[in-house]
């Protein structure tokens, strides 16, 4: 499995338009973050988890030539606005582009991308299979997927497991039961917003206390704000077997 971190920022990205702060200032690659999104490679098999608003530019960047899935977190726009440019990958592909998400990402997908849905499609908009999903596994082509319920202040928010890697972002609360899903893997990718606290998202202590309670061997920390710091600066504090992810980070499980 190769993991690509395309995003690593949270819904304004970093720098944040009109910021002079030292993070959004810096000539740090490390501190130049998108919003937050994963590709994954496993079996052949292409997938993203959410497509964000850079969704184009980051696939660009990595020069991605096939996608054979896009899998989402939740309905909130700096996961999902970027679906428009799957049509891409249709075009060069010849297929309907396989989504999967909840009912309720489902809605607003079709809310927001009413003429995706639409009986009577203008020629050249994206083609989408959409498959619902439940908390229960599910598989895409043979690769199983086993999805986490985690909650985002109110909002429940599916991470995933694939294999030994899991991915979650945009939670500030993990149920007991899920935990024992994510128990077990290798590598874990989880939010940490900044150093103080917010309402919906993992503060740093609070994913750094999360992580050693989860024991994966290897640790990411992704959705990071400019309040966070310097990527040089902070890294350093974290515990050993936990990193910040930055965009274009691979690893390879």
């Amino acid at each position: 499995m190769i993991i690509t971190f395309l995003g690593t920022g949270t819904s304004q990205g970093v720098p944040v338009i009109a910021c002079d702060c030292e993070v959004c200032t810096s000539i740090d690659f490390r501190d130049k973050r998108t919003r937050t999104s994963v590709h994954i490679e496993i079996d052949g098999l292409s997938m993203v988890i959410d497509t964000g608003p850079d969704f184009r530019t980051q696939i660009l960047r990595e020069r991605i030539k096939r996608l054979d899935a896009v899998l989402y977190t939740h309905a909130h726009k700096d996961h999902t606005a970027g679906m428009d440019d799957i049509r891409s990958f249709n075009f060069r592909q010849q297929m309907d582009m396989p989504v999967f998400a909840s009912a309720e990402v489902i809605t607003q997908l079709q809310k927001e991308f009413s003429y995706v849905f639409a009986e009577q499609k203008y020629p050249g908009v994206p083609q989408v299979k959409i498959h619902e999903i439940h908390n229960e596994p599910f598989s895409i082509r043979g690769v199983a997927v086993t999805p986490i319920q985690v909650m985002h202040y109110q909002l429940p928010v599916f991470g995933f497991r694939i294999g030994d890697f899991t991915y979650i972002t945009d939670a500030n609360a993990i149920p007991e039961a899920e935990k024992e899903k994510i128990k077990g893997s290798k590598i874990l990718v989880l939010n940490a917003l900044q150093k103080k606290a917010h309402i919906s998202h993992f503060t740093l202590a609070e994913a750094i206390a999360m992580a050693e309670e989860l024991g994966a061997e290897q640790t990411y920390f992704t959705h990071m704000s400019h309040s966070m710091g310097k990527h040089r600066d902070v890294e350093p504090e974290l515990p050993e077997g936990i990193d910040f992810a930055f965009d274009g980070l691979k690893v390879t499980l």
